[in-house]
């Protein structure tokens, strides 16, 4: 338990440490996470004394792995490349045209070559382990990597965006710890014989009051509300938008004397938090049972032993990819403004025109402004 309670403390430190120094710094904690992670699952099902025949199929493994976290962050990551690139006056312009436009076919040709290493190294008598090491090796990148990804995506719109899920979470586990320990009588579910439905209870309403709370709290705090637009590192300053401006409500006369507050103050973000908190301990588990069942299949306690007293980093994640998704699909849906903006346009300039396409462009909007004006002094 000590040995526990201090790797927290670390982490928790940790933690709050990279999310002050900003977006590109918990990028960078997330892809050594996911490092971690696949590191983990990869050794799961290897077998080593069938690796010590296929010398170089552990490279092969993170062939792939590479290329679905250039391809993946590529696509959400398209924006703020495209700015930070289009400032760099270091790289040529036609090789950094070239580099985003054709980011797809590389990627792609990355994975063919992956491919046809691995119909090359096949060897008689290890059809099937090699055959179940690709499929082993898919499965990870698309059930774990790709649904973590999403968090990155999540950081770049707003680091509440990425905060606010991850701390349900972290909250929700502990409650339920607590609830199911003080009050727990009724088992939940057999993957998970410690799981109470008084602790799954107890914990979704405390989820769901402390997301309310928090919403109000982060919101307060450009650094976490203002979207980064580019991969700078530099402090940042937006207006928050309606969503974290507060609305103030009147309370009704029928509230007694006692009450402190006569006027409430909340934000339109504390509504949607609320959609997080349900999420985040109702569904979001199911991520850790998903764990429980998976490991139960190959025997084995924990995932890896990278944190003391907490087993590995996977352990520690099952129910933070299923959030990471939730978050990003749900802000999308509902938050996300659809309507085509000037930053758009000049993204799609940037990637699809090239430099002489872009001066022309830019003589005739010149030329169509022009026109404008002298109607308007005329």
């Amino acid at each position: 338990m000590r040995i526990r309670i201090l790797s927290s403390i670390w982490m928790i430190g940790g933690f709050v440490l990279v999310v002050y120094m900003g977006h590109i710094y918990i990028w960078a904690m997330i892809v050594i996470i996911q490092i971690y992670m696949v590191q983990e699952l990869f050794t799961l099902a290897r077998a080593s004394q069938r690796e010590r025949q296929l010398p170089g199929f552990p490279l092969l493994n993170w062939l792939f792995f590479i290329t679905a976290m250039l391809y993946v962050y590529g696509r959400f990551l398209s924006k703020q490349l495209t700015t930070t690139m289009h400032s760099d006056q270091v790289l040529s312009h036609s090789f950094k045209y070239g580099l985003i436009k054709y980011h797809m076919i590389i990627c792609y040709f990355m994975y063919i070559a992956g491919f046809v290493w691995f119909i090359l190294t096949l060897k008689k008598g290890m059809y099937q382990y090699q055959f179940g090491q690709y499929a082993w090796t898919h499965m990870i990148l698309f059930v774990v990597f790709a649904q973590s990804s999403f968090t990155v995506a999540n950081i770049f719109e707003g680091i509440i965006w990425f905060l606010l899920p991850a701390s349900l979470i972290v909250i929700n586990d502990i409650m339920a710890y607590f609830f199911g320990v003080f009050f727990g009588r009724t088992p939940l579910i057999k993957l998970s014989p410690k799981k109470t439905w008084e602790g799954f209870i107890g914990a979704s309403i405390t989820t769901v009051l402390s997301a309310f709370i928090l919403a109000y709290v982060m919101g307060q705090f450009e650094w976490l509300t203002c979207p980064r637009k580019d991969l700078s590192t530099g402090w940042l300053h937006c207006d928050p938008g309606p969503l974290f401006k507060p609305k103030y409500y009147t309370v009704s006369s029928s509230v007694p004397d006692w009450f402190p507050w006569r006027e409430i103050s909340v934000m339109p973000v504390q509504r949607h938090a609320m959609a997080f908190g349900l999420f985040a301990s109702i569904v979001a588990p199911f991520g850790g049972f998903f764990a429980s069942g998976f490991k139960r299949a190959f025997k084995i306690k924990d995932f890896g032993d990278s944190i003391p007293g907490h087993g590995g980093i996977t352990d520690r994640m099952d129910c933070q990819m299923v959030m990471a998704v939730f978050s990003y699909i749900y802000y999308q849906s509902f938050i996300a403004p659809h309507h085509y903006s000037t930053d758009f346009f000049l993204n799609q300039i940037l990637v699809n025109l090239t430099l002489e396409e872009q001066i022309n462009l830019y003589r005739q909007l010149g030329n169509i402004l022009n026109t404008s004006q002298h109607k308007l002094q005329s």
